[in-house]
């Protein structure tokens, strides 16, 4: 594990403070944990479930008509006063999520082998109560009952969906949260998956926070803690390989100050690095900072819930 300190961007003219998640999202990221599964051997079998997973979220994303659609200007009042437009609080009953769930269901089912596909029918034999109550144990960035927590990504996936195709169809980017509320997503209000480093020239070197549900980025100025908001206080640890070289374009920002740590996905050293994948591919980083007890993780990852 090295232990360096980052350092903050220079020379940029005005990166956007707010985007929303573009179109191809789930394709990229499939085929960043297709590169990983190879790179990553001991993970390979979750990383290629996770692959498939990813890639039915595209395919939904692209061919399922949504259950629901919002009238016209319905979010209007909210991007007026800075208000998360999409707030999973008062949408979960409107959103039919449960045929995204559904239909992405449909796509994994002949892709996996046989004990994955008893997750499927767990998930097929629950009542619409059932899955709801999951659902909001997922928004809330729970970690669920010991029966609950496999089945748990695979609704996060399907919500995922559904929380994308509304983002997208956003008249525009809602503004950048306050600084009381910097943690949070301003398009939906739930916390960030991880952060991660811009390489394109209009944006490079800049951080974001990236939505665990909607997959919106909102630019915080790096180091700086995305928890407490402190800074000078930050250590950046990774995993090494033989060489001595990052093994994966990820580190964990670490925070002295509230013990909390945020993964980070640099495209610096990998212009393919997904906050999404290469935080799942770096479960051993994890694994680590677990078994030295100092930090303790402040993102959230619904596609790979571990409990307390």
């Amino acid at each position: 594990m090295n232990h360096t300190y980052g350092s903050a961007p220079s020379g940029i003219m005005d990166p956007p403070k707010v985007a929303l998640a573009g179109a191809g999202l789930f394709q990229k990221r499939a085929t960043r944990l297709r590169e990983l599964m190879v790179q990553v051997p001991p993970l390979d079998e979750f990383l290629e479930f996770m692959a498939r997973v990813v890639q039915a979220q595209h395919q939904v994303l692209t061919e399922q008509e949504p259950g629901w659609k919002p009238a016209e200007g319905a979010f209007d009042e909210a991007l007026k006063h800075g208000l998360p437009p999409l707030g999973f609080q008062s949408l979960l009953r409107d959103v039919n999520w449960q045929s995204d769930l559904s239909a992405l269901l449909d796509s994994v089912e002949f892709h996996i082998g046989q004990r994955q596909r008893a997750l499927l029918e767990s998930l097929r034999n629950k009542t619409a109560e059932e899955l709801d109550a999951i659902a909001v144990n997922v928004l809330e960035a729970g970690s669920g009952s010991h029966d609950d927590r496999p089945l748990m990504p695979l609704v996060a996936a399907a919500l995922q969906v559904t929380w994308v195709r509304l983002a997208q169809a956003l008249p525009r980017a809602p503004d950048k949260p306050g600084i009381q509320a910097e943690a949070l997503c301003p398009t939906c209000g739930s916390p960030p998956v991880a952060s991660v480093i811009h390489g394109e020239q209009y944006r490079s070197g800049v951080r974001y926070l990236h939505c665990s549900l909607c997959a919106t980025e909102w630019h915080l100025e790096r180091v700086k803690c995305s928890l407490c908001g402190e800074g000078g206080q930050l250590t950046y640890l990774g995993l090494d390989d033989e060489n001595g070289k990052p093994f994966l374009p990820i580190q964990a920002e670490a925070c002295d100050h509230c013990d909390h740590y945020l993964k980070v996905a640099l495209r610096e050293l990998h212009g393919r690095a997904d906050p999404v994948a290469d935080n799942l591919a770096s479960l051993a980083l994890d694994v680590m900072l677990a078994e030295e007890g100092k930090y303790s993780p402040s993102g959230y990852n619904p596609l790979l819930i571990i409990g307390d």
